[in-house]
């Protein structure tokens, strides 16, 4: 999910939306996300946050193996397919320890890849699409609407939670954080991709930051993309 609506004849670098696939390698996998302009909207194309945040943890920015993370608004789901890729590297299993393999598959990530209802099929076929079979249960597509249906999931369940241009709409904030807050526990960390059009992009960054400690990790000139990193404030700092 994100941004605004624009016009098929804007320019020539929006007509990348209403190609049928987008083609990325990451993680030693091409990875092909099928996108649907016309049906879905924003929800169903890639936006060059979300590949700038699937390039950063590529980097081995937070480690991936062994942790819960979850994908906000994830449209497409290139950055939790990404993930879950990172999260469980394939070793080759060695006839003379066969264990070997066994316990490093079971130490891999467990990726929660969630949207709204409309955008759950769609979302589904593209992970099911890209993920090997073997990486494929550790890898949820679950209903989140934000603010909503929280019940549905532990309080401070992850670890890591992600979202790539989710920060658009101003009548989610509240939302928005709420579900943040109900996420996170103490030791997890959010990762939120963004480019700052708009005022209230920087509104909701204050908003964040009066829950969280908040601060620019990346940033990358060529696609004017930020990445922040939030974390639940101390009790002990408020005092």
């Amino acid at each position: 999910m994100a941004l605004v609506p624009y016009e098929e004849t804007a320019g020539v670098g929006l007509q990348k939306f209403h190609k049928p696939l987008a083609t990325f390698s990451f993680a030693n996998h091409t990875i092909q996300i099928r996108q649907d302009w016309r049906q879905l909207g924003v929800a169903a194309v890639v936006w060059d946050a979300a590949v700038v945040l699937s390039t950063y943890l590529e980097m081995g920015a937070v480690e991936l193996r062994g942790c819960s993370a979850v994908e906000l608004g994830a449209g497409t789901g290139l950055v939790g397919i990404v993930a879950a890729l990172l999260g469980n590297v394939q070793v080759l299993e060695d006839p003379r320890k066969p264990l070997l393999y066994c316990v490093l598959f079971l130490s891999g990530a467990h990726v929660t890849i969630t949207d709204r209802k409309v955008a759950l099929e769609f979302l589904k076929s593209n992970v099911q699409a890209n993920l090997p079979p073997h990486i494929q249960p550790k890898a949820v597509v679950k209903e989140l609407t934000w603010g909503q249906n929280l019940g549905s999931y532990s309080p401070g369940e992850f670890d890591l939670i992600l979202g790539a241009d989710i920060i658009y709409l101003e009548e989610t904030f509240a939302d928005l954080l709420q579900t943040l807050e109900h996420l996170s526990s103490n030791r997890s960390v959010i990762l939120l991709a963004c480019r700052i059009r708009y005022e209230r992009d920087n509104n909701f960054l204050a908003m964040l930051e009066r829950q969280f400690t908040v601060s620019k990790v990346h940033y990358d000139p060529e696609k004017d993309v930020h990445i922040y990193k939030a974390q639940k404030r101390n009790q002990r700092e408020d005092l």
